[in-house]
Parts: structure tokens; sequence; C-alpha cells
């Protein structure tokens, strides 16, 4: 049983007062710090806490230490330190081993930010990845390129979604990319061709998913953000047996406890699951929204009392596949928001205003709707992304 959580920017995402919310439904106690003055935080979110503790500068490690210090001296012991932000994994793994707080550890932390380390756990739990590794200079990517051949895939080693991704197709991409990458690790592995499939949900204590489906994507987000495209993806109401047994297997190998978890996948034409990265956080935008309107379940509340009361009793259905499905500023569409409203109200959740951190990746505007039928929700899919004529 874990009665004091202490939450880091409890207000980052702004939709994540609902997990806080249920915190202190469960009878935990809700505690935040963040850089968001206390006049910031949304009436839903200071609702919601216990107390909050602002700290201007999260990256002042000792400050951060004096804040949890406080809250040991006020509350007792802290039993959980968590974000629910992928961000902040590092700091959460620091805190948790200065004050011998359950979680994911130091030891442990590299598994689950380094894309290269990930490789390792992948190949334990014997699920294909794509051959890359780290490359430093521009002979190391071209002994890789000669084993792999072009294209090739760039990004950082630690990275957050597709920010400073990099496609590479000829000898000629080479050179410029070494110049005009950020002065961090870099990753280069194959291009693997295939749509992106991902495994998600809640697992409990001793690793096993109290929670978990499927989504399928309209394309990566290294495609949506450099090419400044929009995006839709859905949930699945059948999940294949191959997602499913490729998903376990890398719980057991990432040994997930307690903890949300996003698992990305290839599916390629042969068939085959190619693993791409883990996530040990809720998958991002609104899908945990997108958990609860797929099945008629509160998501929030489970991972609360999970946390709180040391169990949850959870059974679901998955009555819908529900999908989310974006709008840039800048590009046209044939038809209007009140057009969407007019023919698809019925089977509209909700309509949100996406904040600008996440609007290269999620659009400008996203739209949640739901059915039993996988066809009707694609139909409004090319309603809400129809070009003008």
């Amino acid at each position: 049983m874990a009665r004091n959580i202490v939450i880091l920017s409890p207000h980052f995402p702004h939709h994540y007062h609902r997990f806080w919310q249920q915190v202190k439904q469960a009878g935990g106690q809700a505690l935040g710090i963040g850089d968001e003055p206390h006049t910031g935080l949304s009436h839903e979110t200071r609702s919601a806490l216990t107390e909050y503790y602002h700290l201007p500068d999260m990256h002042e490690y000792d400050a951060l230490v004096r804040a949890c210090g406080y809250y040991t001296y006020r509350y007792g012991r802290i039993d959980r330190f968590d974000s629910l932000n992928e961000y902040w994994l590092a700091t959460e793994a620091r805190i948790r081993d200065d004050f011998n707080i359950p979680g994911v550890r130091g030891a442990d932390i590299d598994f689950i930010r380094r894309k290269s380390r990930m490789k390792e756990r992948f190949a334990a739990a014997g699920v294909p990845v794509a051959r890359g590794r780290v490359v430093r200079s521009p002979e190391e990517a071209r002994a890789l390129i000669a084993a792999t051949g072009y294209p090739v895939i760039a990004k950082p080693d630690v990275g957050v979604g597709a920010l400073n991704t990099y496609r590479i197709d000829s000898d000629a991409d080479v050179e410029p990319f070494f110049r005009e990458k950020p002065q961090v690790d870099y990753l280069m592995e194959e291009f693997i061709t295939g749509r992106i499939h991902s495994f998600d949900g809640l697992a409990d204590g001793a690793g096993n998913p109290i929670f978990f489906t499927g989504h399928v994507f309209s394309q990566g987000i290294m495609e949506t953000v450099n090419e400044a495209r929009h995006i839709y993806y859905y949930s699945m109401r059948e999940l294949p047996p191959g997602l499913e047994d490729a998903g376990r297997r890398c719980l057991a190998a990432f040994e997930v406890r307690e903890r949300f978890f996003h698992i990305e996948f290839f599916l390629t034409a042969s068939g085959d699951y190619v693993a791409l990265e883990v996530n040990m956080r809720p998958p991002g935008g609104f899908t945990t929204d997108m958990f609860n309107y797929a099945a008629d379940i509160d998501i929030y509340r489970t991972w609360a009392e999970l946390l709180v009361l040391g169990r949850t009793d959870l059974s679901y259905e998955r009555k819908y596949h529900c999908c989310y499905a974006s709008r840039k500023h800048h590009l046209p569409y044939a038809y209007r928001h009140n057009d969407i409203l007019s023919r698809y109200g019925h089977l509209i959740l909700q309509v949100e205003s996406v904040p600008g951190v996440f609007s290269s990746a999620l659009g400008d505007v996203g739209y949640l709707f739901r059915s039993a039928s996988l066809d009707q929700v694609l139909e409004v899919v090319r309603f809400i992304h129809q070009a003008p004529a």
C-alpha cells in the first residue's frame, strides 16, 4: 500500500490531473513538485493535490532533494515517486535510489531510456529488432551502412518522440548529417518497412498486465513530425496473436512492474513484429482517454488503486475501436469543423486543441471518436482528412 505519492510536474500534460484526482479518491496523498507557480495551476490540478511545492528550477537536484525531504518531514515516508512523463525518467530513478523508493532504479534506467540498450532486452525477449548501433563518426556510419544498405534512420539514443530524427538515403547525406545533428549520441539503424503497431497497457506489481490493448498507426511519428503531416491511430478490438506474444515477451524482458507500458513494433509484409522501442509510461497524447472509451473503464482509477491500495479489480471488454485523428492548421481540408460534427457528432467523444509542444506529432486539433465497426472509424478518418477537390 502506497499512501504518500510525490508527483513531479503534476500540471503537465494538462489532462493528467485525472491521475492525481484518483489518487486522492483512493485514499492517497498526491504531493506535487513543479516549476509552475501555484497561481498557474489549473483548478483541476490544484483540487487533485494534497499539497504543491513550487520549485522554480526542476533541474536543480539538491533543491529537489530538499523538496522531498520537506514532504518526508510533513507526511512521513515517500511511498512512490513518479511523473508518468518520459522526460523525467532519469531524475525519478535517482530520487528513488536516494530515498529508497520502490520502482525503476538508476541501475536499470539505461534499458528504458537508451534505444541502443533496448535492443539488448528485445533480443533477450526473442523479438526481432532492426540492425543498428550508436555511431560517432562518418566512418562508423558507413561501416554499418555497408551491412544494412540505404536508407537508414538516425535518432538520438536518448530522446522523446521523433525530434531530431533523420533519414539518410545516400552517401551524400552522411557528412551533412554529422555536421548538422545535435551533439549527442545517435543510434543509426536499418530502415524497416512496415506499419507501426503498439502494445499498450498497465502492469501490476508482479508484471502481469491488468489491462492491455493494441493500436494501429497511419504512419510513424518521424514522418508526421518531419513532413508536417496529420496522423490517425486507432485501437484494436481483437489483438493479433503475434502482437500479444511479442508484447508479453517484452514485458517480461524489461521487468515491467506497477507501470504503464507503450511498446512499438513494425508489422512487416512477412507478418513479423519487429521491435522499435519501449516506453515505460502511459502512451502519449490522449491515449489513456482512448483506453477508457474503447472498453468503458476508468484507467485513471485503476492505476491509482494499484498504487495506493496495492490491488485493483478490473474486468473489461474491448467494445469499440477508438480513434484519434488530427488536423494541422497549415493544411487545407474539404470539410469544416461544423461539417464533421454535423455528420459524425454521434460518434465523437472529444475535440482537443493540442498544446504547441505536442502539435508537431499530434496536430493542432485532435478528434477522438469510437465505433464498434472499423469500417465506420476509417470512414470518419477519411472525412476529417479529406483534401479539397
